[in-house]
């Protein structure tokens, strides 16, 4: 009860106030604009009573300011305030406002707290899960995958069983690297691959032409399977999968056999074969992102 009095009160002298300063803004006014048309002939009369029927009212105001200020109690400890007291010191019109603005982002601030407060309520009695992380500490940690780390017996075992698939497709397995595979396969008489493993997952693959020198890092010197091996990179990209590394390996192999027809197939452009044999034709079914190589398609 005590506290609510305590606030009447304040709020009734922060209103004296308030009518003070008005009165006292348009005694400045009035100064300001001087003697004005409406005065008359006797204006300068006219306009020293208005003067000084507003300077009384001043007084007025300032007799209930200071009544109003002697009814409020004193109280015991200064009040903490923080930061807002510097508030009080800055004169500028543009920031005269800034205290209602603080007020208003604690309320916002409050709410935002409150809300939060009951998200994590709802929240943590929803069963529902999202993903395969199991937060509770009886429950057994699952096997991290390891398909980076495989003995090399398993490697040489899914290789060869997609060998055996393919009777126009061979496929050998070197280790120059310590235990790592390195891959070269013979598609038919169209192109050669070499595919570079890391255990169980693929990490470089080259693509080149049946009559070229095989390795890892030289390209082929024709452009038809430069973007072969640009299409193989999107495909390893495509297909990697740690969860299943012997399903995305066996993709990625059935993915490169399909370009045993490379130079068999029409063009998707301009349905023709190629009629010139002494140069090398473009991947016609990638037709779209290579340059045309033959007449029909040049026209």
């Amino acid at each position: 009860m005590n506290q609510t009095i305590n606030i009447d009160q304040l709020n009734s002298a922060l209103t004296s106030l308030r009518t003070l300063r008005s009165s006292v803004s348009h005694v400045f006014e009035t100064l300001s604009n001087g003697l004005r048309a409406d005065h008359g002939e006797d204006g300068k009369d006219k306009f020293l009573s208005e003067l000084q029927e507003l300077l009384n009212n001043v007084n007025i105001n300032v007799r209930d300011l200071e009544q109003t200020v002697n009814g409020l109690p004193i109280p015991t400890a200064p009040f903490n305030l923080g930061n807002t007291t510097f508030l009080s010191q800055d004169t500028t019109q543009d920031r005269q406002a800034l205290y209602t603005q603080l007020v208003n982002s604690y309320k916002w601030t409050d709410k935002i707290h409150e809300y939060s407060s009951f998200a994590h309520t709802l929240l943590s009695q929803n069963s529902l899960k999202r993903s395969n992380i199991n937060s509770g500490n009886t429950k057994r940690r699952g096997k991290l995958q390891s398909n980076h780390n495989v003995a090399p017996l398993q490697v040489d075992n899914v290789i060869n069983n997609i060998d055996r698939s393919y009777n126009d497709m061979k496929i050998t397995i070197s280790r120059p690297f310590a235990s790592n595979a390195v891959v070269q396969i013979n598609l038919s008489h169209v192109l050669k691959a070499v595919v570079a493993f890391k255990g169980l997952l693929m990490e470089w693959v080259m693509v080149k032409g049946y009559g070229e020198t095989l390795d890892l890092w030289t390209e082929s010197r024709h452009s038809v399977f430069r973007k072969v091996t640009e299409n193989a990179h999107a495909a390893m990209l495509h297909f990697y999968s740690p969860m299943l590394p012997e399903l995305a390996v066996r993709s990625f192999m059935t993915w490169l056999h399909s370009y045993v027809n490379l130079f068999s197939d029409p063009c998707k452009r301009c349905g023709c074969h190629l009629h010139h044999t002494s140069i090398l034709p473009p991947a016609w079914r990638d037709f779209r992102t290579l340059e045309p190589f033959h007449d029909e398609c040049k026209q």
